[in-house]
This record gives structure tokens, sequence and C-alpha cells, in this order.
């Protein structure tokens, strides 16, 4: 398969197949490759962050468009043998020789020793008009990559998640013009004394619309027909873990239904691994490049593990010893 920062691809198994293409999948390829392992990474080429113009909070990346990062990023592992592969991964299966099988959509399959899951979450939205249309341009979750860009301007934050009241309170710290509209989850008593303790303005009744002009949010209309002027709007959205590639494989996960790893990324099962935000919803880009590096370097080590177990039984195997025969006194 090749293509556009595809590097063409001749055998159908690897030390490591990544599946994902982010920023945390692309810095574990870049890691295993500069170890000398084979490695492929299977890219759907729809990165979490596309909806928005600029990355931020990533050290010599601040204010750099996503898929400028990701395409120095397929380079440099096209650099070192990498190989990127255009398409979804159906299903992750145990072979029976060991290792895994790495099904693709359309039929095709890839061998892997170990696979590394990077494939980010899914942000379901609210069914609010505009929401969806300005995601990621002036619509946002995170205050860290978003809220310098609306510093003391107007901000509306919507009431759609049980986490949407501490939302308002942090981004306080980016603006003195912060208000909060309940929507759908009405505050408490503490919340509410919390928002009047910290200077946000609450103004109650759920959301119809976003209002655009010229392309760009210019407000938030309620239903009764009141209008608040904003220059962003900030929510907070149901998170879901795009693992379903692992499903049927046995993978230990918490009490929300996550993925359980350990700080390198290994999961319950030995050869799989997971990072980003298909563990860890608050990974920014950077936090999850430097999972994918980390959980690498982890994997290497096991494999070079494996491989000495590997060779010291041939060794033994050629002396004509027991592969558990202790090692002769010299």
């Amino acid at each position: 398969m090749t293509g556009a920062n595809n590097t063409t691809h001749d055998r159908t198994s690897y030390d490591v197949i990544v599946i994902g293409g982010g920023a945390g999948g692309l810095n574990a390829a870049l890691v295993l490759a500069r170890a000398r392992r084979t490695v492929a990474v299977v890219d759907s080429g729809e990165p979490r962050n596309a909806p928005s113009a600029h990355m931020h909070s990533f050290l010599s990346r601040d204010g750099v468009p996503p898929l400028t990062v990701l395409e120095a990023g397929r380079a440099e592992i096209a650099r070192y043998g990498a190989v990127r592969i255009e398409g979804r991964v159906d299903q992750v299966e145990a072979a029976e020789t060991g290792g895994y099988l790495v099904r693709l959509e359309g039929g095709a399959s890839l061998g892997a020793r170990h696979v590394v899951l990077a494939t980010g979450l899914r942000d379901e939205l609210p069914e609010i008009p505009g929401v969806r249309a300005m995601w990621g341009e002036d619509v946002h979750f995170c205050p860290y990559c978003h809220g310098y860009e609306v510093r003391d301007r107007p901000i509306v934050v919507l009431g759609v998640h049980p986490a949407s009241p501490g939302q308002a309170l942090l981004l306080r710290q980016w603006s003195p013009h912060v208000v909060y509209v309940p929507h759908s989850r009405p505050l408490t008593d503490e919340e509410r004394e919390r928002m009047d303790a910290r200077g946000v303005e609450v103004v109650e009744g759920p959301v119809s619309t976003l209002l655009s002009k010229d392309g760009r949010l210019h407000a938030v209309e309620l239903a009764d027909g009141a209008t608040i002027d904003c220059a962003g709007v900030f929510l907070f959205p149901r998170m879901t873990p795009n693992d379903g590639a692992f499903d049927g494989l046995g993978c230990a996960k918490d009490e929300q239904g996550w993925l359980v790893t350990d700080r390198a990324g290994r999961t319950s099962r030995p050869g799989l691994w997971a990072v980003g935000n298909v563990v860890d919803s608050r990974a920014q880009a950077v936090t999850a490049a430097g999972m994918g590096a980390a959980a690498a370097f982890a994997l290497n080590h096991d494999l070079v593990d494996e491989e000495i177990e590997r060779d010291l039984a041939a060794h033994r195997a050629a002396a004509g010893r027991s592969p558990e025969a202790p090692v002769p006194a010299s």
C-alpha cells in the first residue's frame, strides 16, 4: 500500500504493530524503529484534534497545526524504516503460533509479536445546533489548549456534564467574563456558592443554539430567545475510548470501562499495550507522545528478554544440554 507519507510494505509480520497514528502512536513507532524493530503503524488518518486549527502546550510545537506535526512524525518514522498503512483495524486476535493477528478492514491481516493501541477516544457532543460545526474552532473542551486564545474575553460554559461546574471555575483563570449556563444539569447549592465566590455569572435556561456570523461564534441563544455574547464556548463532552480492537482479548478494565495499564502502558495481557487518550482522557498530544515513548522503551526491553530466552535455549540445545539445565561451573 503506497501513498502520501506511506512506506511500501511487502511483509505480513512485524515485531510491533501500532494501531493509531497520532502523537502517541507515532512516537512509539519512532522509538521502536530506532531500536531496529520492524514496525507498522495502521492509521485511519482521523486524529481527535483534527478540527483544531492549532495545537498548544507542546514544547517547540506550540501554535502549529496538528496535521503539520503528524506529517513531520510520519516522515520521521519512515526515515527509520517504519511502515505506515492507511486503514482501519477490525480486530486483534491471539495467533495460534504466538503473538497476535491484526485484521484490517477489507480482509487483510498482519502478524505481530506485540501490539500497541493508540487509537484515542471519541468526543460525544451534545445535540445543540452549532456545537458540532464550530467544535475545535470556537467551541472547545480543554482550557489549557484553548483558554489563552480567549483570554479576558467573554466565555460561556455549558452545563452538560457532571464536571462542567469545575470547568467554569477553572476558566475564570483566563477571563473575568465567564458565564455558566446550567442547560441540562441544575447546579447544587454548593456549586452555586462556588460560582458566586469565584465571580462566575450563572444564567439559567437551556441553550437552544449557538449563533455565528461570518463563520465565527458570537453568541449563545437560550430557549426563551435571550442571547449571551461570547468569544468562546467550552463544554465537557462525553468521552468514549476507541478500544474495540482489543475486545475479546480479556484485557482488564476499570469501573468506568477504560483499559487498565501499568505506568509503561502494559495491559493485563502480555504483548498488548495502550497509550494516549485510549487510556487517559486527560492526555494532551505532548502527554500522549511521552506515553508512546515510555511504552516503546519497555516493550523493546520485553522483546530483548524474550529473545535472550530463545537464544539461550538454542545455545543449550546446540551444546546438547537441557534448556532447564543449570549453568555449568567454570
